[in-house]
């Protein structure tokens, strides 16, 4: 096959077996537009639901979508407008399938936006920087929207400010206790068990729960007595009733996922209004560009001070495919694999 444009698409939702290599054409950037050489390709759960028609919201285009909406690479082209950017700089791409269904990052190269592209700090890898994007950014969305909270996260900025992070093994989680702890916030985590334990310190955690446990509740009390200030929430109906029970009053739910054990979320109104608890939705897509760009500047800022790290010794293992596997990389994500997903798109991109 030629090494043109080789592209992984679907042409009907269904599981990782609709997936197959096909070649592309290249396309040119518009005005506002970048054309990224794609080096690694990032797997979100996002990105299996959208495949499966789960969370779809128009068919599929008839001549196929590409999957991910990670990557990073190097810049092959800009459209007319585009400042800021040249080509051979080294990025990393968010959302790039948002909207654009060809524009997935499993492919050799990407048309996308350029507001959806950002520069990618010198010393940061391509596998680092394809690992950004919905983790880090979710995370960071989570972090900024308490009462009195930072629009965007920097050193100091989360001082006094006492964190449970949910599901602290996870991508989300991972990003989360890092981002916090690099803001000076407190962190605890919950997690299920002591290989997810042992995750969770690695990223930062100043002390992990095990949330099966029957005093986890006394446990965040023990480290956290007047409470947590902010929970960052994986299973929203699962965890309902610990949350409340260890928040402050005045604290913020932040929910960016629910367990698909977890069923609807149920509250006792009373109970939250005597508490004045906050609920926050966060939904990446949806955001505003206001909030992906305070992110990513401060992403970026973490990424160079070190205060966000990828790798088994961050507590986010990295597990990497090649192209040709792209069904197989989903397939361990839609499984529940621990850590990080990547597929190694073009190894040839030097960076």
């Amino acid at each position: 096959m030629s090494e043109a444009n080789r592209a992984i698409v679907y042409t009907q939702f269904g599981d990782a077996s609709v997936l197959r290599e096909v070649e592309r054409d290249i396309v040119e950037p518009g005005p506002g537009e970048v054309r990224v050489r794609v080096a690694v390709s990032g797997v979100n759960p996002t990105d299996w639901k959208q495949r499966t028609g789960a969370t779809a919201t128009s068919d599929v285009p008839a001549d196929g979508a590409v999957p991910n909406q990670d990557g990073a690479g190097v810049v092959d082209a800009v459209g007319a407008g585009v400042g800021g950017l040249a080509v051979g700089d080294r990025v990393w791409v968010m959302l790039a399938a948002y909207q654009r269904p060809g524009s997935g990052t499993a492919q050799r190269y990407t048309v996308v936006p350029a507001e959806r592209v950002v520069a990618l700090p010198d010393g940061v890898g391509f596998e680092a920087g394809a690992s950004l994007g919905v983790p880090a950014l979710t995370a960071h969305r989570a972090l900024t929207v308490h009462e009195g909270a930072p629009v965007r996260l920097a050193p100091g900025a989360l001082d006094g400010v006492n964190v449970l992070v949910a599901g602290g093994a996870g991508a989300v989680g991972n990003a989360a206790i890092q981002l916090a702890t690099w803001a000076g916030a407190s962190v605890v985590t919950t997690v299920s068990g002591p290989e997810k334990a042992a995750l969770a310190r690695a990223a930062g955690a100043g002390r992990v729960v095990n949330y099966t446990e029957p005093d986890a509740a006394a446990q965040i009390r023990d480290a956290f007595p007047d409470g947590v200030d902010v929970v960052v929430e994986v299973a929203a109906a699962h965890n309902a009733e610990l949350n409340l029970s260890v928040l402050r009053p005045g604290g913020t739910i932040v929910v960016y996922a629910n367990d698909s054990s977890g069923g609807p979320l149920a509250l006792d109104v009373r109970r939250h209004m005597v508490l004045n608890v906050r609920y926050q939705f966060v939904l990446l897509y949806s955001v505003g560009q206001d909030a992906l760009a305070h992110g990513a500047a401060a992403v970026n800022a973490a990424l160079t001070d070190g205060g966000l790290r990828f790798g088994a010794d961050a507590g986010v293992p990295l597990h990497l495919f090649q192209l040709s596997e792209t069904a197989a990389a989903h397939a361990a994500v839609e499984s529940g694999a621990v850590g990080k997903v990547l597929i190694q798109v073009d190894p040839s991109v030097a960076g």
